[in-house]
């Protein structure tokens, strides 16, 4: 059973939280204990009705203000499929907490409050979600039954957004109209909207085909762990374990070990200690190479006819995500997949509206939640492809040299990103 893992965003009040647990109630995918904790917590008892929202409203300072501050993740799972949800703020000074959810995600729900239409904190989240290169987008409409279920009204607002995801590339963009308070359209498809012939919400995120998101063309594994049990047993073994992060590694395959360049070829791979004949992304496996050669933690092995880029010097869209405002000159730690490198931020070229992505003027600090385009410098080669290409090896992370806090989230992109 694969795994889907999807972001919620939107402006303030448009229902996040009441969707999520909306999502939860409905699918059957919460403990008793839960459902009896958040009964004595709610806020409609003279309704009768739970407040959904507390379901994902974890933080005492969300259920005071009503509002999402953190990034809440919740796991569920039907039959077809499982699922990972992260429930992003919508606030301006949270973009952080959005980037840190979305990195990894699948898909985006964007919720639109049908009173209001194209919000600017639609555009933001859209804008995030692009730059972010997050493959299907459903727009999910709410609060249709505030504005008489009106196909008008929804008509309208599809019609706006489709303009503004064209613009910036969004590529497999879905619209439903729902009802997070009152369920409509989340699990089964309601008949308050007669003239809409999608299935529910659920229907969707069941049936969106990830598996043609993997790339497998070109071949990235990032060395994770050398083994060598040096026993009597296994003296001369030698593997190299980590995770096909994409593409397909066949027994016999000429690769080359990279920053060194040096060639060699699959002698064997290993699956829980059982040789396979071949292995594809997203498998965790052990390689083992014809040739003795000095590979540590943090080479990539590639396949010798399709080579990422090898530089010490990565052009990068940065969000700032430390309240220590970063300085052009400041030392970090870059952590790329299994490698971590010492880096200098050599410059900063410019500052990105996330409203509007123009540029505006370098910032002389960069300050929380920012994003700037930068030039980082790093003290040994790191291998790489462009995010936009791949998000697996075109994603980084700036650490603190004293206090070890992640406090940027990069972007690697070229000239024109």
């Amino acid at each position: 059973m694969d795994i889907l893992r999807f972001i919620t965003a939107g402006s303030v009040d448009d229902g996040k939280s009441t969707l999520i647990g909306r999502l939860l109630y409905d699918s059957k995918s919460i403990m008793i204990d839960q459902l009896e904790a958040i009964e004595k917590q709610t806020k409609n008892r003279k309704d009768g009705e739970i407040d959904l929202a507390l379901l994902t409203d974890g933080l005492r300072a969300e259920r005071e203000q009503g509002i999402t501050i953190d990034v809440a993740y919740k796991y569920f799972s039907t039959p077809k499929r499982k699922f990972i949800i992260a429930d992003a703020p919508g606030h301006i000074q949270y973009t952080r907490n959005m980037v840190t959810g979305a990195s990894n995600s699948d898909l985006a729900i964007i919720l639109v409050d049908a009173r209001n239409g194209v919000a600017e904190q639609t555009r933001r989240h859209s804008i995030i979600a692009s730059l972010l290169n997050i493959p299907h987008v459903i727009v999910a409409i709410n609060k249709m039954d505030l504005v008489d279920n009106s196909a008008d009204v929804y008509n309208n607002i599809v019609i706006e957004y489709a303009a503004f995801a064209k613009k910036l590339g969004l590529k497999d963009v879905k619209y439903i109209p729902i009802s997070a308070l009152n369920g409509d359209n989340i699990v089964e498809k309601s008949d308050s909207y007669p003239w809409y012939e999608g299935g529910s919400l659920l229907s969707i995120l069941e049936t969106v085909e990830v598996s043609n998101d993997i790339n497998l063309e070109d071949a990235r594994f990032p060395v994770q762990y050398v083994i060598r049990p040096q026993t009597d047993e296994l003296h001369d073994y030698r593997g190299y374990a980590g995770k096909v992060l994409s593409g397909i590694y066949k027994k016999g395959d000429a690769v080359t070990v990279l920053p060194s360049g040096i060639q060699s070829k699959i002698k064997a791979i290993e699956i829980g200690g059982e040789e396979i004949e071949e292995a594809f992304a997203p498998q965790s496996v052990v390689l083992h190479l014809e040739d003795d050669i000095d590979i540590s933690r943090g080479d990539t092995i590639v396949q010798t006819n399709n080579q990422p880029s090898v530089e010490n010097e990565l052009e990068v869209l940065l969000c700032w995500m430390d309240g220590k405002p970063l300085i052009p000159g400041n030392k970090y730690l870059l952590q790329h997949n299994s490698k971590l490198v010492r880096a200098i931020v050599k410059e900063v070229e410019y500052k990105l509206d996330v409203n509007s992505l123009e540029q505006e003027q370098a910032p002389e600090k960069v300050s929380l939640n920012d994003i700037v385009k930068a030039t980082i410098k790093t003290a040994s080669p790191v291998v790489f492809d462009f995010y936009r290409k791949l998000r697996t090896t075109g994603g980084a992370i700036l650490i603190d040299e004293t206090s070890n806090v992640t406090v940027g989230a990069c972007m690697i992109v070229n000239s024109e990103w």
